[in-house]
């Protein structure tokens, strides 16, 4: 079952980067998910297959109405 996702999420993964870090920010969803390392700011492009198998844990940006994080205000 797909990993429910979206832009700003937070993402510890199994293994950890090179520069030490395992936190990641979300910032592409689609086929492929970007990520920024939260340790060295590197971005990199996983398939979204590979991606749901590399993460341990996810920690939601705040969304308090929408799944895009708006309050529905215009």
């Amino acid at each position: 079952m797909p990993i429910e996702i979206h832009i700003h999420d937070e993402v510890q993964t199994r293994k950890p980067h090179a520069c030490g870090s395992d936190r990641w920010r979300i910032y592409r969803v689609g086929a492929d998910v970007g990520m920024v390392c939260l340790g060295c700011q590197r971005r990199v492009m996983l398939p979204r297959r590979k991606f749901e198998r590399s993460v341990k844990k996810l920690f939601p940006a705040g969304r308090p109405g929408r799944p895009d994080g708006s309050n529905g205000a215009i």
